[in-house]
């Protein structure tokens, strides 16, 4: 199955040829990826690549990563964090039509991770809720690579803030989503927290 996402990185100082870093990049597995490079010292990859799971999609093109630039550091793994325009947009609706059902249904849908002007969530825990309690008829693989790119991003953070290290290696993180049992601990962790909110503001 084919998956599609992003991985955004901090390159090091010493990365500037970014036409060698390209190339460099290819040579290692990442032809599937179009390379974005528009900003100093940052480098996005889209990420359409074929894998038996999400997990082993995003593990395997981290290693390629990490193989060309073992000390950049990854800022974030995406589809993960997204406003309601970027919602309607992978679902297919309207930016209206969502809003409704975030004023519609407060007491159930997900609560944001960050409010304010532009309020932003978890793309997975909509996915789920538009399933569970819409009946939106959601792709498989778009389910499943946001549920993937969440748990990688929180383990990334989760080991950054117990080494102290901001550029703890994004293979350690890879290693715990590795195995089924690590994902699922830490999905069931993040769904609950967001059922304990959920309840809290009911």
């Amino acid at each position: 199955m084919d998956y599609t996402f992003t991985l955004k990185y901090k390159l090091p100082a010493h990365e500037t040829d970014m036409d060698a870093l390209v190339e460099r990049l290819g040579a290692q597995g990442c032809t599937d990826a179009t390379v974005g490079i528009g900003k100093v010292g940052r480098l996005g990859l889209q990420f359409v690549r074929a894998a038996r799971s999400a997990e082993m999609a995003l593990r395997s093109a981290v290693e390629d990563v990490y193989r060309t630039i073992a000390s950049a550091q990854l800022v974030e793994a995406g589809p993960d964090f997204v406003g309601l325009s970027e919602i309607a947009t992978y679902v297919g609706v309207t930016r209206q039509n969502l809003h409704k059902l975030t004023q519609t249904h407060w007491s159930s849908f997900p609560s944001p991770i960050h409010e304010g002007s532009a309020p932003t969530w978890h793309l997975a825990e909509v996915l789920q809720w538009l399933q569970e309690q819409q009946n939106y008829p959601l792709e498989r693989a778009h389910m499943d690579i946001a549920r993937a790119c969440q748990a990688l991003n929180a383990m990334n953070q989760l080991l950054r803030h117990q080494t102290g290290k901001i550029d703890a290696g994004p293979i350690s993180a890879m290693a715990m989503l590795e195995t089924g049992r690590s994902i699922a601990e830490l999905l069931e962790s993040i769904h609950l927290r967001g059922k304990v909110q959920s309840a809290a503001s009911a």
